[in-house]
């Protein structure tokens, strides 16, 4: 719907606004500060908090007046104009700049239900007037309800009155733009006034006055010019007409507008409606198509789990893995007498504090077990810079589809946990389970069979030493039983040292094996937990500005919604 037909139908009553309606809207734009406070500048939402604060207030006071202001430029007749309305003489009216510095009211009414409205508003109480009395009888009946503000000049040369004005104009319901014959054109009304409200055009009025010095025919070509300007202002179809303070004749046409006004008091929400309106165009550039379902890519989050895999040593890690794996194996599997020496190594991943950490039965996994720190050197400034790249890819990736207003607020979340990065990172690494705790079957086969081997070399070695014995101190000898040509003894020696050898040199490349399947896993694994780490500390609190944005978009949704 354009703003002429909103004019129209507003006119005809035919566009009611729903306050139901109004008060959703209201409620969506607090949800929509509420979720985009954290994440958007101040300065883009300063209007919508401003908005809100106004539209409760509002809302909370008088449902039974409606505030119109009369607002114009210095000489414009905007006094005379009140003056003649209330048919007295309230607001004072002269050629010295400026005449009216403060803000008048004058009430239909009684004065004192209308008494908190005018303290929101701002009006001093000395300013304050009542138009109707006992001698009016019903003449003023009609407007009953109408509190009428003359308002300073919005040209005067008193800052002070400039700044008034603009407050005003923000807090009343209805707008009556009063511009005179010879600066109806004028470049400051039309620019930094007009055209604001152009979101408005239901509460705005605009009135020729002094119209009693042009003729007829001069009267009807200002106003179909003043209707051009309006028209290139955004402002199709706002009222404007003709008056003079001077022919009472000639406020028929205004007065019966206040009147409808008055009498359907929807000025209020019509007014909260359209800021509505402005607040949401103006937010629109904060929201644009819904995020990606997968707002964060995998090739994204691969590309941060190498960098944080290279930065907590990951590959270090995994080659301690390996070298464990083989040094356990080699101790369980090797020949028993080299066993003692190969013990004098330390384990590859216990010299980096690996491993060591693991729930017992006394300290079931479901428990918290304190982690000690591992021994992994700090990440060089190469792998931090991969890190730092690789943390702003994933706010990048984020940000792509979404306006630009948020990539900020998506760049500080991925960055939010950064210090915090590398004792995660750490802890990780020494939870995680490599899989190395538990000893293959196998490992305990080969080695009781090495120590069979060790005892059947022993034993034909103690035999061999005891028949040497028996020998030298001249006993009588005793032949050792053979097998073929061997003697017992020596084949008890030598098969239990060069079978015991030969079993630890072909289990070798099976122990290599195993070392590397070893390392495959503890890569694996550590990458799973350091990529774990990432997405909970860069890719959840990007997720969670995404989650904002998704609401955000939703309640604004709702807010430009008619």
């Amino acid at each position: 719907m354009n703003l002429a037909e909103k004019v129209k139908r507003a006119l005809t009553g035919d566009d009611r606004i729903d306050a139901e309606q109004l008060t959703e809207r209201l409620d969506a734009l607090q949800r929509f500060l509420r979720v985009t406070d954290p994440y958007l500048p101040d300065n883009d939402l300063v209007a919508a908090h401003t908005l809100v604060e106004r539209a409760g207030s509002r809302l909370a006071l008088s449902q039974d007046h409606t505030v119109v202001a009369l607002a114009g430029s210095t000489g414009s007749g905007k006094s005379s104009l009140f003056n003649a309305l209330a048919r007295l003489k309230l607001s004072p009216v002269g050629v010295r700049r400026p005449t009216t510095g403060v803000a008048h009211a004058c009430v239909w009414g009684p004065l004192e239900p209308a008494n908190r409205l005018l303290d929101w508003v701002g009006v001093l109480p000395r300013q304050r007037f009542i138009r109707e009395s006992a001698l009016d009888g019903e003449d003023e009946a009609a407007l009953r309800g109408l509190v009428l503000l003359d308002l300073p000049d919005f040209d005067s040369v008193e800052r002070g009155h400039r700044l008034e004005v603009d407050r005003l104009l923000g807090l009343v319901d209805q707008v009556v733009w009063v511009v005179d014959p010879q600066k109806y054109g004028d470049r400051i009304l039309h620019n930094a006034y007009l055209r604001q409200f152009r979101s408005h055009g239901d509460v705005t009025i605009v009135v020729l006055n002094q119209a009693d010095r042009l003729s007829p025919t001069d009267t009807e070509l200002v106003l179909t010019d003043l209707k051009r300007l309006l028209e290139e202002d955004g402002l199709t179809g706002v009222p404007a007409m003709a008056t003079s303070a001077k022919q009472p004749g000639m406020l028929n046409e205004l007065r019966s507008a206040l009147e409808k006004t008055v009498a359907d008091r929807q000025a209020a929400l019509r007014r909260l409606a359209g800021d509505l309106d402005t607040v949401a165009e103006q937010l629109a550039a904060a929201i644009g198509p819904p995020a990606a379902e997968d707002e964060v890519d995998r090739a994204t989050v691969r590309q941060l789990s190498d960098a944080l895999a290279a930065s907590a040593g990951v590959p270090a890690v995994a080659e301690a893995a390996e070298g464990a794996y083989r040094h356990r194996a080699i101790a369980s599997t090797g020949w028993p007498l080299l066993r003692g020496v190969r013990k004098l190594r330390p384990d590859p991943l216990k010299r980096l504090h690996i491993g060591s950490d693991k729930p017992t039965e006394e300290t079931p996994s479901q428990e918290l077990v304190p982690v000690s720190r591992t021994s992994l050197p700090e990440a060089d400034a190469a792998q931090k810079s991969a890190v730092g790249l690789s943390v702003r890819a994933v706010a990048a990736r984020a940000a792509a589809p979404i306006p630009d207003v948020w990539a900020p607020a998506l760049n500080a979340a991925a960055r939010s946990k950064l210090g915090d990065l590398p004792d995660a990172l750490d802890r990780a690494v020494a939870k995680t389970d490599l899989g190395m705790d538990r000893k293959p079957f196998w490992w305990t086969a080969v080695g009781l069979l090495q120590w069979l081997l060790t005892i059947a070399a022993v034993a034909g070695l103690g035999w061999l030493v005891a028949g040497y014995a028996v020998r030298v101190l001249g006993l009588p000898e005793f032949h050792d039983p053979k097998i073929g040509q061997v003697p017992l003894p020596t084949l008890l020696l030598l098969g239990g040292l060069i079978l015991g050898l030969l079993l630890a040199v072909l289990l070798r490349p099976i122990v290599n094996v195993g070392a590397r399947r070893a390392r495959r896993r503890a890569e694996q694994r550590l990458r799973a937990s350091v990529t774990e780490v990432g997405r909970e500390y860069v890719v959840a609190p990007v997720r969670e500005v995404l989650n904002g944005y998704a609401q955000a978009r939703e309640a604004l949704t709702v807010v430009r919604s008619e």
